[in-house]
């Protein structure tokens, strides 16, 4: 096998991997063909106003002002008079879609259509709006379409701004709630001399909807302790009074008409949103009118310990807490319309105000629809599995659903409300608890396939090391001997799966995660004599070596499982790894080369114990790392100019380069400050930014092929484009970073001379265009682990050391502002993975280097760096699926990172046609 051959099954066999854990862990819980359910009832209400503040956290709107006074007086007087309020807790993600979905639909939309992006409708779904006579809805462009296009038939009506207008340098951002604002009054006065509108707007189960995106575009820009943010909150305050005064007049003060205010989700101090900091779930609810409990005093103390009743002076008013879920039943409750049929929020009856037998009807109905889904799910799941393996959920079996629904509806005609009421919450929680059994009944066994071929993928690797670069006691193969019988076993277990997936009717992709192992061992059996002759080779190893470095190792894996949970355990990684020259040795042959790595790590252990990127901001910091990269530059172009002399051809570019890192150091100081002072992103910045980040991949191409004369280009290039999306002590990472992988590889070379190999080649003077001497590819050795240790825990820091990907609100938005600042969460997206990536793609241009020092081959590289990853992949396969995906992810991109730091870094890829290594 070919090493191209080798890449392509080690990159298909790892994408598999990554696949399968979406479609095990991140599969759409929806069901579809129930029937919706509503209320036999009179509603309270004959309409709905939904005003949905975005970004709005629950601090921001109930804690009062210095002076004993709100920010909010109208909405604080419904809390202590009118209505009855509380905290909504949303979930991950606290993004704007999945929050409205969670709001008007009643679940929590599924991963696998977040990951679809913003699409209108990834997923059909039904939604209160989709129930309601008509919906009018006024705001973000979005938002509003997916639940119009989304509906069944033309009664949802949209009205939306430009999306231009969503601008985080935007001299006022609250225009865009001022915006709906009058939109809504010039609606209601077009209504009075529109006799046919008037007639829509005074029939029932109407809704209006209000997206007020305002506050969350100025916390963004300004952050939610920032004026604009706070005072955007009166503003909406003020409208919301004013909009409530307009339509109880043009409704003649019926007293039909409920009112819902909340937000979709909250706010980190630093300006993002996305995961599960209580700023970002605790968002504020308060509900009035028709229908609606009003304020109710606290005769006993409250359910809740977070303090916030202190703090926000309310401990003297009766709070109701809810799920964001729960909020789509209790408008559907209020305005009369079938609740959404993939809800799962269940009804908060202490927000109604209604008679007894109404609430324990609404309830029922909510259990029933409940049950419907669950019905549903098990109905599919029963179709899709063999009778003889099939495994009901047996605290909700066919026997116990007619029973509580019986013995529910008996209680409500026997007038006994509040023990009806206690069976439907107890119907929906069991039906709840169902619809998860059954959307993960397969979950372990896909997951047993799935790893039962991850072992034999690292397994196969491990032997295919040991057969090629091992220098073990060869023995007679005898696999030929066994040919007939691996045969069997290869095809028989194919031909069994098959047909039991076959008989199931399961998904194509099942065939792959249940068929795929087959292969892998087919091939790890083939490899059976290597593990013989290790075995065998065995007692000839030094036995207390290897026991010490497997406990180093052992303790090295402990170590990096907590640091996914802790950054700081870098700290303390990086602070035992700076000790290693002086521990091995190697200080008294290389003393100048282990105090600078001694000071390299112990300067980036600094890293992971700052708060992650976007915390505390700091423009100066990122014009001191622009100064740090030129100065190092000139240092090393300096030091080199007798030894490396540049040529006349590449001066003029690295002038350039260098010139433009002083640029791009200046860039985002004048950028954000333009920005305070409300002038808007400067053009001349934003032409400046782009050009820089579509230059940086190919200038370092016309760079010369010298070793540190290319990878000095790729440093300066890559630089200028991460100044451009640092906003503080990040940007001095890289220079740090790229410092100390220049040390290592210097320090492994004088390793390398300490176990006794000669040869050595100066590294200032290797050229990538030169051919590569194919006898002096060495075998590994022992000490190999522990570079393959270094490896794997660099990789980590590159990824984890200023911030945290499984989090990417840990990065603050005003990273993206010298490329844009009008919304456009694809390519903000995109620039924002390009940062957090920035610092892998040095980590692999050094490991490039790394291999040619310690003269290992292409093909010898790939089978070390495959085993490295699976490795690396397995340290968290114990821990959380969320890491897992991280480690995988960043297995695959490195796997093709690779590939482009050959071409980046060489002409090498001619000695593939070259070579004749296969595998014995």
């Amino acid at each position: 096998m070919r090493m191209i051959t080798f890449f392509v099954i080690g990159l298909t066999v790892h994408v598999v991997f990554f696949i399968s854990i979406f479609d095990i862990y991140f599969t759409s819980p929806l069901v579809h063909g129930m029937t919706p359910h509503s209320t036999p009832l009179e509603p309270p209400a004959s309409r709905l106003v939904l005003v949905v503040a975005d970004g709005l956290r629950a601090d921001s709107l109930f804690t009062l002002l210095p002076n004993g006074s709100s920010r909010t007086p109208y909405l604080r007087s419904i809390i202590e008079d009118k209505g009855t309020w509380g905290v909504s807790h949303t979930r991950v993600p606290t993004e704007s879609r999945p929050g409205h979905v969670a709001l008007i639909a009643g679940f929590y939309e599924d991963v696998s259509a977040v990951a679809k992006g913003w699409k209108e409708n990834p997923v059909e779904f039904d939604s209160v709006f989709n129930e309601s006579r008509h919906t009018w809805c006024w705001g973000s462009p979005d938002i509003l379409p997916m639940f119009a296009k989304g509906a069944s038939g033309d009664h949802v009506y949209t009205h939306t701004y430009p999306a231009v207008e969503e601008d985080f340098a935007s001299t006022d951002a609250s225009k865009l709630d001022s915006w709906v604002f009058t939109q809504v009054k010039s609606f209601f006065k077009s209504a009075q001399s529109n006799s046919t509108l008037k007639a829509s707007l005074w029939e029932d189960k109407n809704v209006f909807f209000l997206h007020l995106l305002g506050i969350d575009t100025n916390g963004h820009a300004h952050r939610p302790m920032s004026q604009e943010y706070l005072d955007n909150i009166g503003l909406v305050d003020a409208g919301v009074a004013e909009v409530v005064s307009i339509i109880e007049d043009f409704f003649d003060n019926d007293g039909r008409t409920a009112y819902v205010f909340t937000s979709d989700h909250g706010m980190t101090n630093w300006g993002s949103h996305g995961a599960g900091h209580p700023s970002e779930t605790l968002t504020p609810l308060v509900a009035w009118g028709a229908g609606v409990q009003k304020a109710k005093g606290a005769t006993e103390p409250q359910p809740y310990n977070d303090g916030f009743l202190q703090d926000w002076k309310l401990e003297h008013l009766r709070r109701v807490d809810v799920s964001q879920a729960d909020i789509a039943p209790l408008m559907a409750s209020l305005v009369g319309v079938p609740i959404p049929v993939n809800s799962v929020g269940v009804l908060p009856l202490l927000y109604l105000n209604n008679s007894e037998r109404f609430m324990a009807e609404s309830m029922y109905t909510n259990a029933i629809q409940v049950l419907e889904q669950f019905k549903m799910k098990m109905m599919q799941k029963k179709e899709t599995t063999l009778s003889f393996l099939f495994t009901p959920y047996q605290l909700l079996t066919e026997s116990k659903q007619a029973e509580f629904t019986q013995k529910a509806r008996i209680l409500i005609q026997l007038e006994k409300y509040e023990d009806a009421i206690s069976l439907c919450q107890s119907l929906i929680s069991r039906s709840l608890e169902g619809l998860v059994y059954y959307h993960t009944y397969d979950r372990f066994f896909l997951g047993c396939s799935v790893v039962l071929g991850f072992v034999g993928w690292t397994s196969y690797v491990v032997l295919v090391i040991l057969k090629t670069h091992a220098s073990l006691n060869r023995h007679p193969n005898l696999t030929k001997q066994v040919r007939i019988y691996s045969r069997f076993w290869y095809f028989s277990p194919v031909l069994v799966i098959t047909l039991f997936l076959l008989i199931q009717r399961s998904p194509i992709t099942y065939y792959i995660y249940c068929l795929l192992p087959i292969p892998v061992w087919y091939s790890v059996l083939k490899e059976s004599g290597t593990l013989r002759d290790l075995i065998q080779t065995a007692p000839s190893l030094p036995l207390w070596k290897c026991l010490g470095y497997f406990v180093l190792v052992a303790f090295g894996i402990e170590l990096l499982v907590v640091s996914f949970f802790h950054r700081a355990m870098l700290t303390v990684g990086l602070a035992v790894l700076s000790l290693w020259p002086f521990l091995s040795g190697l200080f008294g042959k290389a003393k100048s080369r282990s105090l600078s790595w001694l000071v390299g790590c112990l300067c980036l252990a600094a890293f992971p114990l700052m708060p992650v990127v976007g915390r505390e901001p700091n423009i100066h910091l990122v014009t001191c790392a622009g100064l740090l990269a030129l100065f190092t530059s000139a240092c090393y172009l300096w030091s080199s100019r007798r030894r490396t002399p540049l040529h006349l051809g590449d001066r003029p570019q690295f002038v350039i380069q260098m010139l433009l890192v002083a640029v791009c150091a200046y860039v985002p100081s004048l950028t954000h400050s333009s920005l305070q002072q409300k002038q808007g992103l400067p053009l001349l910045n934003q032409i400046i930014s782009w050009s820089t980040l579509a230059s940086s991949i190919f200038v370092p191409l016309l760079s010369s092929t010298r070793l540190f004369h290319r990878l000095l280009s790729i440093f300066l290039s890559l630089t200028s484009t991460y100044l451009l999306l640092s906003t503080g002590s990040e940007a001095l990472f890289p220079p740090v970073l790229s410092w100390l992988m220049f040390v290592w590889i210097n320090i492994e070379q004088e390793a390398l001379l300490a176990q006794g190999m000669s040869g050595r080649q100066e590294l200032s003077t290797i050229d990538f265009s030169a051919n590569i001497d194919i006898t002096k590819i060495r075998q590994l050795k022992l000490d190999d682990i522990r570079r393959s240790y270094f490896f794997v825990f660099f990789i980590i820091t590159a990824f984890f050391g200023t911030g945290n990907i499984a989090s990417i609100n840990s990065f603050d938005p005003a990273s993206v502002y010298c490329f844009l600042t009008v919304f456009n969460p694809f390519i903000m997206g995109g620039l924002m993975m390009w940062k957090v990536l920035h610092d892998l793609f040095i980590f692999c241009l050094r490991s490039n280097l790394f291999l040619i020092v310690l003269v290992i081959s292409d093909l010898m590289a790939l089978h070390f760096f495959f085993m490295v990853q699976d490795y690396g992949s397995w340290l968290d396969i114990g821990t959380s699926i969320s890491h897992y995906v991280i480690v995988m992810s960043m297995t695959i991109f490195l796997m093709l990172l690779s590939v482009v730091t050959h071409v980046l870094t060489s002409q090498r890829l001619v000695l593939w046609r070259q070579r004749k290594m296969h595998f014995p």
